[in-house]
């Protein structure tokens, strides 16, 4: 379905790209891995082999895909966990074995493999046939889609876990086949909408790779963290949620639910990742958003943010942005009624 990622666009046209898209250079082959994945150690799996590789690369947000091979017979490990990345290899042909347990997982092709390398080891090997479309996320972009729709972030649990999924016929491969001919559009489209188009399509990989993770780790997202937290960690969320607008001192929460804050802000950080703050701050960014959505054409950001207790309204424009990806201004301009 994917076989032709990041080579041909919607028309089955060449897509004309600038820069170098093959080698057959170790060097050249490294910095473009380097880039695209993280730094990592590359043994061919037969001496003095040479490679001929596929380097394509496209952004969606802050996801990178790539259209990527060696050539040759390859041992990668030792990838950098500084990087703070996670690996998604979608196989479109050849054989990959991948370090998964006591026992190593294969992709062939129309399968895929997530490993986040930013928090457990990993190797792999790859046939010299193999041809890959891969994904790079950072890690923090994960864990931004959960707080976003689950409304925490899951723990080592989830991330630690390498995960098999996916197939020839599977709703993450029709994904991926959205995606790569979106990223070979040609569209003469202004640069805000682009980037509304690259925040859509990050946000789609991210929540169903999320659900595809946690399905292959045994995890249910929408029950079992939540249920797993201490009452006095609910408690607070609904609290917190309901009285967004007050802004309530974390202190003064704690209080209400009969622990201190020191407890509260451990309970968060144990069973959501995230501090009480930041989940309070989110739910009011939440709020601020749905009421500028709402608002009449005679009521001015200002007036709106006031009335969320707002008074920087630098800062607020910057967290605002990182979480809606579009200005406070652009939200109110958005006509709200039906067309």
């Amino acid at each position: 379905m994917i076989e032709n990622a990041l080579l041909l666009d919607l028309d089955g046209k060449p897509i004309q790209r600038e820069g170098l898209t093959r080698s057959t250079d170790w060097d050249e082959i490294q910095e473009f891995c380097r880039t695209t994945y993280m730094p990592y150690r590359v043994r061919p799996l037969e001496r003095q082999s040479r490679p001929d590789s596929t380097m394509l690369s496209a952004k969606a947000g802050r996801v990178t895909a790539s259209r990527f091979s060696y050539g040759t017979g390859v041992h990668l490990d030792k990838f950098d966990p500084d990087s703070g990345n996670i690996l998604v290899l979608n196989t479109l042909r050849g054989k990959l074995n991948h370090q998964c347990g006591k026992e190593p997982a294969s992709t062939t092709a129309g399968e895929s493999f997530v490993v986040d390398c930013s928090r457990t080891d990993y190797w792999l090997e790859a046939d010299p046939d193999h041809m890959q479309f891969n994904l790079t996320i950072p890690h923090h972009v994960m864990e931004e889609t959960a707080e976003k729709w689950f409304g925490y972030v899951p723990d080592n649990a989830l991330w630690t876990r390498r995960v098999k999924f996916g197939g020839s016929n599977s709703r993450w491969m029709a994904l991926l086949h959205y995606i790569s001919y979106t990223l070979g559009a040609d569209d003469d489209l202004s640069l805000e909408t682009n980037r509304a188009v690259d925040r859509h399509l990050e946000e789609m990989v991210c929540l169903d790779l999320l659900k595809l993770w946690a399905a292959g780790a045994g995890i249910r997202l929408e029950k079992d963290a939540r249920a797993a937290a201490p009452y006095y960690v609910r408690q607070a969320e609904e609290m917190m949620t309901a009285e967004a607008r007050e802004a309530p001192k974390i202190g003064d929460v704690a209080g209400r639910v009969g622990v201190s804050a020191r407890t509260l802000s451990e309970g968060f950080r144990r069973f959501r990742g995230i501090k009480p703050r930041e989940f309070l701050s989110a739910r009011r960014l939440e709020g601020l958003h749905a009421d500028l959505k709402a608002a009449t054409s005679d009521r001015t950001v200002t007036q709106i943010a006031a009335a969320w207790g707002y008074v920087n309204m630098g800062a607020l424009a910057d967290s605002y942005r990182k979480r809606f990806g579009e200005l406070p201004s652009k939200t109110l301009k958005r006509d709200p009624s039906p067309k």
